[in-house]
C-alpha cells in the first residue's frame, strides 16, 4: 500500500505518491551494516586527496560518474527485471578489491538473511551481493525498478556524506549542500552495458587493506 500526500497551495496541488516499503529499503536504519564502510573514501582521505567540502564533493561525483552509474546502477535494473544468476556474479567480479567485495557480499548477506522476517523469500544465489538481494525485495513488494534504483543510489550517496562528516570531518550544512548537489545527477543512469573504470579507487581502495589506523571496513 502506498501512502498518498497531497500538497496544497492557494493555486496548485500536488499529489505525491511514495511507497513506505521503498523507503525502508533504502533508509539508514537497515540493518545490513551499510554505516561501517566507506567504500575506499577512507582511503582517499588518508591519502590527502579529500580534506574539504570541494574535495569531499568531487570525490563522491567521480565515483558516482565512473562507477556507481555506470556498473552498479544498470546492473542493480537488470537484477530487478530478469532475476538471473549472471548479473549477481557480474556485479561480485566488478568488484576491484577484496574489501569492495566482502562489503557487498557482507550486506548482501544481512539484507539476505532479514528478508523472510519481512515476508520476502530469501534471494536464492549461493553469494548474493547486496544488490541482488535488494532486487528481491523490489520484485517482492511490486516496487517500480526505477524508484528502486533511485532510492538505492540514494542510500549510497548518504552513506558515503555520512562517512565524509566523520572522517574528514565535515559540518552538517556542508553534508547538506553535497547531497543537494549530487543528488540532482542521480537521474543519470547509463543504462546501456555496464562498464567500470575508477582505477584511482581500486588503488586506493587496495592501500585501505593495510591502512594502520580506521574508522571503517571499506
Amino acid at each position: 500500500m502506498k501512502t498518498t500526500t497531497t500538497c496544497t497551495t492557494n493555486t496548485v496541488a500536488t499529489t505525491i505518491n511514495i511507497d513506505p516499503r521503498l523507503l525502508q529499503l533504502a533508509s539508514p536504519t537497515l540493518p545490513v551494516g551499510a554505516y561501517s564502510y566507506s567504500g575506499g573514501l577512507e582511503a582517499a582521505i588518508e591519502a590527502g586527496l579529500v580534506t574539504d567540502a570541494a574535495s569531499v564533493r568531487r570525490w563522491i561525483g567521480d565515483v558516482l560518474e565512473h562507477s556507481v552509474l555506470k556498473m552498479e546502477a544498470p546492473l542493480l535494473l537488470r537484477m530487478i527485471e530478469q532475476p538471473e544468476v549472471q548479473w549477481n556474479e557480474m556485479f561480485l567480479a566488478s568488484r576491484e578489491t577484496a574489501e569492495l567485495r566482502a562489503e557487498t557480499v557482507q550486506m548482501g548477506y544481512s539484507l539476505n538473511r532479514l528478508l523472510p522476517e519481512l515476508g520476502v523469500e530469501a534471494c536464492p544465489f549461493e553469494e548474493p551481493s547486496f544488490p541482488a538481494a535488494y532486487a528481491q525485495a523490489v520484485r517482492a513488494w511490486g516496487i517500480a525498478p526505477r524508484d528502486a534504483l533511485i532510492a538505492y543510489l540514494w542510500a549510497w550517496l548518504e552513506n558515503q556524506v555520512m562517512a565524509a562528516l566523520k572522517a574528514v570531518p565535515l559540518g552538517q550544512t556542508d553534508g547538506q549542500k553535497i547531497l543537494l548537489a549530487l543528488g540532482a545527477r542521480l537521474q543519470e543512469v547509463n543504462e546501456e552495458e555496464p562498464g567500470n573504470f575508477a582505477p584511482g579507487l581500486a588503488i586506493l581502495s587496495s592501500r585501505h587493506e593495510t591502512q594502520y589506523s580506521r574508522l571503517f571496513r571499506s
